[in-house]
């Protein structure tokens, strides 16, 4: 075996030719056009990439506008606008809608005991006709007759030995007598006038007896040296009393319970007659738009 002959040759024949740098036996690659052929291939995926997005975006907004459209129409879908919270315009109140208005209401009358306490607001006239003003009066189903009145600026002329100094030390000022009747029994009905309601109040305490009773119109002479049936009371200024017995003269005793029924009805009528007084001026005072008491004025 020889090692310099009849092997493969190392030399220049018939070994690769690695200084070349290409293939063993064929052309070199053309490296300017290899490297043109990949710019043209990374710019055709450049393309591609931005109409894909393009296309995207495109779609994305068309879904917006989409949804948008079908929240518009309110077929499904929930909204979040501020502008449907608020009430239809039908729901909101005009500001043209005509507005409540309120009825003025009078005031309440004055109580009528204000005007028949104190003689500064009893201006109303005064008299036995205004204090007596009709012939037959009914009370508690009685119908009485009246028969005669009387005025007497001088009090005391108008009442026995005991009740004549309480009037004149209390000041009364007037006392106004009627005198009522039916079947054979007659009551005489005084009502005495002084300044205040505290004066007549005293005046009731320190009562004494009696009234003078009153005659006429077909009443004789009564109560006079006989027992007759009493009362005493007061209703503001106003003191008033009453003395009733028989038409015959006989004596009325703590038995003669008609006598005394008698008595009962016409103190119930001077009380009622007072305080129609103070009734009739409160609401005169209502009516006025001054609020003020009719005219004063008395007469006998």
């Amino acid at each position: 075996m020889s090692f310099g002959q009849g092997g493969p040759g190392w030399g220049s024949q018939g070994g690769p030719d690695w200084n070349s740098g290409g293939d063993p036996g064929g052309s070199a690659p053309d490296w300017a056009a290899l490297a043109e052929q990949a710019e043209r291939g990374r710019a055709r995926r450049r393309r591609w990439l931005m109409a894909g997005g393009g296309a995207l975006a495109t779609a994305a907004v068309a879904g917006i506008v989409a949804v948008a459209v079908v929240n518009e129409d309110g077929s499904q879908g929930a909204s979040d606008k501020p502008s449907e919270s608020l009430p239809a315009e039908e729901d909101v109140p005009s500001s043209d809608e005509p507005k409540p208005t309120f009825k003025d209401q009078p005031p309440p009358p004055p109580p009528p005991r204000d005007f028949i306490s104190d003689v500064k607001r009893d201006k109303a006239p005064l008299s036995a006709k205004t204090l007596y003003p009709t012939q037959r009066v009914t009370i508690n189903g009685r119908s009485y007759k009246l028969t005669k009145t009387a005025a007497s600026k001088n009090c005391a002329e108008a009442a026995h030995a005991g009740l004549g100094p309480v009037l004149t030390r209390n000041n009364c000022t007037a006392l106004y007598r009627a005198t009522y009747t039916n079947k054979g029994l007659a009551v005489t009905v005084g009502i005495a006038a002084f300044k205040d309601a505290k004066t007549a109040e005293k005046v009731k305490k320190e009562y004494q007896p009696n009234l003078v009773a009153l005659p006429g119109g077909g009443v004789p002479d009564f109560c006079r040296t006989v027992t007759c049936r009493t009362t005493a009371n007061s209703l503001g200024r106003y003191a008033y009393f009453t003395i009733a017995g028989r038409t015959n003269g006989q004596p009325s005793d703590a038995n003669d319970t008609k006598a005394q029924q008698a008595a009962l009805v016409g103190s119930n009528y001077a009380y009622a007659r007072v305080l129609k007084r103070g009734k009739d001026q409160s609401e005169a005072a209502a009516k006025s738009p001054e609020g003020g008491s009719p005219k004063a004025g008395q007469d006998g």
